[in-house]
Order: C-alpha cells, then sequence, then structure tokens
C-alpha cells in the first residue's frame, strides 16, 4: 500500500506568509480582518475583509513574471514556492512527469472578470485588455504554479466552491496512491472580490465586524484571501531523499446531497465523515480535534454541530473554526484548514476560534476551543469542507503510523 506524507506547508494569509509566521499567529488568535482596500467597499453597510496585506510576489517568486498573471494565480504560486522551501525538495531529482500541481478555487481570478467589465461599461467591448483576457482562465491557477515550479505532470483546477481545496488534495492522494505522481503540490486560493462581497450580503450571510463561528450572536462570513498549498508526496519518496515528514494524509471522504443550492444537509455532512474515516481506516474515538469548516452563520455551524454529535456521540472532540481570524478564504479555505491541521499535529496545538462569547444552546456538546489556542497531543485530525451545492469533502491527517 502506496503511503502518502506531507512535507512542505505553503500559506499566504491574512495573519501571516510562511509557516513560522502563519502558526504563531494561529496560537496566538491574531485576526487577519481589516477594512476592505481590493475594491471601493464604500456602497456596502459592510465593508471588513481578510485581505493579505504587503503581498508581494515577486518576492517568492522566481520564473514567472507576476505581471503576467491575476491576484489569485500569484497566491497559488507564491503558496506552492514557498512549500517548495519548507519542505527543501530539489524538483530537478524529480523524475519528468511525476510532480502534479491540483489546485482549487470559488471565484478564479474574479477580479480580473470585475476589471475587464469596467472596461466595457468605460469604454465598450474594444477597449478589453487582451493581457487582462489572457489572465482570465480559472486554470490559471494551477498553471500558474506549473509554471513557476516547472512541473511537467497534471494541471488541474477544480471549482468546488468552499470545499475545493479539500477535493484537491483528496485528487492528489489517488494520483499518489495510484502510483501516477511522486510529488503532488495540493491546495487552492482566491482573492477578495466585489461579486462575492456583495453576493454574501445579498444572501444576508455577511458579518459586519468580525465572524463568530459556534458563538450564540454568530451572523456570517467575512470574505477573505489567499494561497494555501501542501506538498505531498509518496512516503517512499520522502524518505528516499531524507525528508522532514509533518504527517501522514490518511485518506479523505467527499460526497454531494444536491439537495439545495446553499443550505447545508445534515445527515449528507454525517455520512460525509464517516466515509472520511472509514476510507482512512481510522475510528471515531481516534479523532482528536476537528478543524471546522465553521463560517460563522446560524444554519451552517447548526448543521456542521449536529452532523459531528451524530456522528461522535454527546462529547465529540474539539472543534474550532480558523475562519474567525482569517475570513472565508473560498476555495482556500480547506487548503489553510489542513495546514492548520498539520500544525496541530506536529506543535502540539488545537487553534482557536477567536471573537467567542456566549454558548449557543443548540450546539450543546460542542468545544470550540474558545479564544485562546490550547496546547494538546494530536494524533488525528479531520478537516471538514462543505460548499453551496451540497459538495462535501472531508480530509483525514495523522502522525505518520
Amino acid at each position: 500500500m502506496v503511503r502518502v506524507v506531507v512535507t512542505g506547508l505553503g500559506p499566504v494569509s491574512s495573519i501571516g506568509t510562511g509557516v513560522t509566521a502563519f502558526a504563531d499567529a494561529l496560537r496566538t488568535g491574531r485576526s487577519g480582518i481589516s477594512p476592505i482596500t481590493s475594491f471601493d467597499a464604500s456602497g456596502f453597510p459592510h465593508r471588513n475583509g481578510g485581505e493579505v496585506r504587503d503581498f508581494d510576489p515577486g518576492h517568492h517568486l522566481r520564473r514567472i513574471d507576476a505581471a503576467n498573471w491575476g491576484r489569485s494565480s500569484q497566491f497559488a504560486a507564491s503558496a506552492a514556492r514557498l512549500a517548495t522551501e519548507d519542505a527543501k525538495l530539489d524538483l530537478a531529482g524529480v523524475a519528468p512527469g511525476m510532480a502534479h500541481a491540483i489546485m482549487g478555487t470559488t471565484s478564479g481570478e474574479s477580479a480580473v472578470a470585475e476589471a475587464l467589465t469596467a472596461q466595457i461599461v468605460d469604454s465598450g467591448f474594444a477597449a478589453q485588455d487582451p493581457a487582462l483576457l489572457a489572465q482570465l482562465p480559472a486554470n490559471r491557477l494551477a498553471n500558474a504554479v506549473s509554471a513557476e515550479l516547472g512541473l511537467q505532470g497534471e494541471s488541474l483546477t477544480i471549482a468546488t466552491a468552499c470545499s475545493a481545496s479539500n477535493y484537491a488534495i483528496g485528487y492528489a492522494y489517488d494520483l499518489l496512491a495510484c502510483g501516477e505522481a511522486d510529488v503532488v503540490y495540493a491546495g487552492g486560493a482566491d482573492s477578495v472580490c466585489r461579486w462575492a462581497h456583495a453576493g454574501f450580503y445579498r444572501l444576508g450571510a455577511l458579518a459586519k465586524e468580525s465572524c463568530s463561528p459556534f458563538d450564540l450572536d454568530r451572523t456570517g462570513i467575512l470574505t477573505g484571501e489567499g494561497g494555501a498549498v501542501l506538498l505531498l508526496e509518496t512516503l517512499e519518496h520522502a524518505e528516499s531523499r531524507g525528508a522532514r515528514i509533518y504527517a501522514e494524509l490518511l485518506g479523505y471522504g467527499v460526497n454531494c446531497d444536491a439537495s439545495h443550492p446553499v443550505t447545508p444537509d445534515t445527515a449528507s455532512v454525517a455520512e460525509c465523515m464517516r466515509i472520511a474515516h472509514r476510507n482512512a481506516g481510522i475510528d471515531r474515538a481516534e479523532v482528536d480535534y476537528i478543524c471546522a469548516h465553521g463560517t460563522g452563520t446560524q444554519l451552517n455551524d447548526l448543521v456542521e454541530s449536529k452532523a459531528v454529535v451524530e456522528v461522535f456521540g454527546a462529547q465529540p472532540p474539539p472543534i474550532s473554526s480558523i475562519k474567525s481570524m482569517l475570513g472565508h478564504t473560498m476555495g482556500a479555505a480547506c487548503g489553510f484548514g489542513a495546514i492548520a491541521s498539520v500544525l496541530a499535529i506536529d506543535r502540539g496545538f488545537l487553534p482557536p476560534t477567536v471573537n467567542w462569547a456566549n454558548s449557543d444552546p443548540d450546539l450543546l456538546g460542542i468545544d470550540p476551543v474558545p479564544n485562546e489556542a490550547r496546547p494538546a497531543q494530536v494524533r488525528v485530525v479531520q478537516n471538514d469542507g462543505f460548499a453551496f451545492g451540497g459538495n462535501n469533502a472531508i480530509v483525514m491527517l495523522g502522525v505518520p503510523r
């Protein structure tokens, strides 16, 4: 049986870029929320988001020119470069065609689309900038990773919205487990954009100031951005080069209830958890921590909590949401969750749910790790991801067995 391990982490986020900064921010409960500057948000009553401040793609990129790529692609390529450096991987030593890039996204390059739309409104179709048009396709996210690192394997962007990074990690697991890859870069990227902010506001799902998952008075999400990439290798490949191994990717589970465009289904979410446990070969009692989808909306947190209690019983493992710090980074969200899960295993702590104040009596049994990180021995983590359309994906990570 081929085993899959995590050897590199590449977070580019509103709370920190690189493993050390990101881990320190998680441990201290740092918030990355600030007034939005990516677009003119003055017309919205709610104007906060989790933007990556002082992002300089040129600081990370070595092969591609950032000017030729949209912001989401820049996030993806920068995160992949960071993961490579963290893993101390020399890609020249990887067999041609055996290194792949699988990225998840929700919005793709929507900021580019908005810029093109503005040109059309101002001057008509003839004014469209060919350089911007070239940046528009969503598949450019994975292509940016491949171009930056010189990969010759598969380059695939998966657009299953807010669970996309977990889908990407699951796809990567299959490539490695089936012998089609030695190395896979998996994760996701998205950038703050007007349409997502407006869409969640119109749905009544956007918080005004802060995101407070599992709190009685939670009011919704805040949109966020960034790139989150994990470098995955077969255990054999990692050991052959003497790599540091953070954690083992034990398996994953996916399903789709497709019962409603935006409303999650408790039974389907619970079944996805069981599928993930079964595929990973673990018992529910072995799970020490759940990195929640935890959006901060009334319904999503309720459904996720009910599913957790249905699967784990009245006293489930601690479950916290890093979206309270990052905002909802859309297609990158599960990637950041996976990185946080690996750090929980490697560094022995549970990231907190910040902005938490009052218990919700409907969420009985849920321990959200309120406001302060908690030291813990973490051997197995469940990383949840649930998306519009009922696209559920859960990744299981653990101490190498």
